[in-house]
């Protein structure tokens, strides 16, 4: 009986010595979790409202019809350049064949004008010497009247002879007349047809505008990749009828680099500075730690920005902590190849100063 009492004893004196070392381990545990979690508090401002953001934008038709091929898939790698989409072009290009053609008999039309121009000038420079001539006799004329009337003073000519010489002179005089006319005429028709060239250059502009924008046409058939990137969601398929301005697929920039928004409370902000360093860790690569640093605080919060922001003015107000979101620009190399890519959570822990 005292055997078996001892026995107890010992397994009972064990127990709580397990018992003890355990607590204790626990006990330092906490208390070293403590002291981290409180210099961490103390020295650090953290979040895990963060997320990895990069350039995501659509690929957009300028150009409606059918579409002809689709070089893509889903998440494929794909180089500046590179065709991704071939629409139908044969009305853009019939309508380009047209506007070519169009231009081609406005150039002619003026070629014609500046020959009629050069013609009109000759016949004016004809003209000119047509007046001089005209003026010669009727100058003569006007001599031989005036001898003719002294004569028939004198008695010395007929009177047939005068209203000859008269009718000469008039004859002349109607010449001299015709001939500036016709010389007035070719010169205004000549400014006529310069006119009729300067509309046929402003048609001939307007034209070429044309055809250029039917080249752009044709060239908007053909949608190719304006950057390297990696195709995100595809919405359409081969054969399909598009639009203008209707989204064709999603691409995500890789030239450019990647950044994390971390939307802070408002309490947390004051501490934070632009060009201060980060610490990010992703979720998906936990123990990996990635270098950022601040480039730009929002001017506003979060809820500012959101289609109904709050309006605090009305029914019963409860104050709740705001968040302003931080753009903090990865300055790790390994941010692109470690795989980091946008709406992945993150931690951010930035330094208090």
């Amino acid at each position: 009986m005292t055997a078996k009492k001892n026995k107890y004893t010992v397994t009972d004196q064990t127990v709580t010595r397990v018992t003890s070392a355990i607590a204790g381990v626990i006990t330092v545990a906490l208390c070293v979790w403590g002291i981290i979690s409180f210099w961490t508090y103390y020295h650090y401002e953290e979040t895990n409202d963060a997320q990895i953001q990069e350039y995501i934008n659509p690929v957009i038709a300028r150009a409606g019809g059918f579409i002809v091929k689709i070089n893509f898939e889903e998440n494929q790698e794909v180089k500046k350049g590179d065709t991704l989409i071939v629409i139908d072009s044969r009305e853009s290009k019939i309508q380009q064949k047209q506007t070519s053609g169009s231009l081609q008999n406005a150039q002619a039309q003026l070629k014609v004008l500046q020959s009629n121009v050069y013609t009109l000038k000759r016949i004016a420079e004809a003209g000119k010497a047509t007046i001089a001539a005209a003026k010669a006799r009727l100058l003569k004329q006007q001599q031989d009247y005036t001898r003719t009337l002294k004569m028939y003073e004198a008695e010395a000519a007929t009177k047939q002879q005068l209203e000859n010489n008269k009718a000469s002179l008039d004859i002349a005089q109607a010449d001299y007349e015709a001939a500036q006319n016709n010389y007035q005429a070719s010169v205004a028709k000549v400014g006529d047809v310069t006119t009729q060239q300067d509309v046929a250059r402003a048609d001939i502009n307007r034209i070429q505008a044309t055809l250029e924008r039917s080249k752009l046409d044709v060239s908007y058939t053909v949608v190719t990749a304006p950057y390297n990137c990696r195709i995100g969601r595809r919405t359409i398929e081969q054969g399909q009828m598009i639009d203008p301005g209707q989204i064709l697929a999603y691409i995500v920039n890789q030239e450019s680099n990647k950044w994390v928004i971390a939307n802070y409370k408002e309490t947390q902000v004051a501490h934070l500075k632009i060009g201060e360093e980060a610490e990010i860790e992703a979720d998906a690569y936990p123990g990996q730690t990635f270098s950022g640093r601040i480039i730009s605080l929002s001017p506003a919060t979060g809820s500012s920005f959101s289609i109904s922001p709050p309006d605090n003015a009305t029914g019963n107000y409860v104050k709740i902590v705001q968040r302003i979101p931080v753009r903090i620009q990865l300055t790790d190399s390994r941010a692109t190849t470690a795989g980091l890519v946008a709406g992945m959570n993150v931690n951010v822990r930035l330094k208090k100063l």
